[in-house]
């Protein structure tokens, strides 16, 4: 569900059924979010090379942390559904509802507090970044200032994402009522679920 206009999958063609396409390959279903892309299917094109690219000098646990801090800060239920799934892979359910709820200090090793909290933030309110904050990863914990560059790129390309989303009205996918009921309910911080059944590409028939 959106508050604009998009193309259903059952009348999907071009260049928008080859994007459903490569979605639906990568995730089983069309998710709701390809679908608000439906009128510039470049723009999800060229935000998925952005994200490659911001993505890549970051470990995979470092970059589900940063996503997920901002994607909660955000108020965004899709991402944080569905990085705070893949952070528990390396932390655990209990530490990431911890996390949400902002006590990452109880769960979490002193250098992840701090990158959380810049993340955090950055997407809350990015004026408000000091550099203190700032040196105490450099000087602290070491990080060089390409490593923070990282850390905030990554939050901040998640705001884009996220507000565009949430300002078009998109909803999660219901695929996420398979997480257990209480960790879904700690990491719907945002818009509610759409409790519709996914959609899915019409099977072409060839002659």
């Amino acid at each position: 569900m959106s508050f604009i206009g998009t193309v259903r999958p059952a009348d999907a063609t071009g260049e928008v059924r080859a994007m459903y396409e490569r979605q639906e390959d990568y995730w089983g279903y069309v998710p709701n979010y390809a679908k608000a892309f439906s009128h510039r299917t470049e723009a999800l094109a060229r935000w998925g090379r952005l994200l490659a690219e911001l993505r890549r000098p970051t470990d995979d646990r470092r970059f589900e942390l940063v996503t997920f801090a901002a994607a909660v800060a955000l108020k965004n239920s899709a991402c944080a559904l569905v990085h705070g799934k893949e952070l528990a892979g390396f932390i655990g359910e209990d530490a990431v509802v911890a996390i949400a709820n902002g006590r990452e200090a109880d769960v979490l090793p002193d250098i992840d507090v701090t990158i959380v909290r810049f993340a955090r933030q950055i997407a809350k309110d990015a004026t408000q970044v000091t550099s203190g904050m700032v040196d105490r990863l450099k000087y602290r914990h070491d990080l060089t200032d390409a490593e923070v560059f990282d850390i905030a790129a990554l939050a901040a390309g998640r705001a884009f994402f996220a507000k565009l989303l949430d300002g078009l009205g998109v909803q999660t996918d219901s695929v996420w009522q398979v997480l257990d009921a209480d960790f879904r309910e700690e990491l719907s911080v945002g818009r509610p679920m759409d409790l519709r059944e996914p959609e899915h590409l019409p099977v072409e028939h060839v002659a």
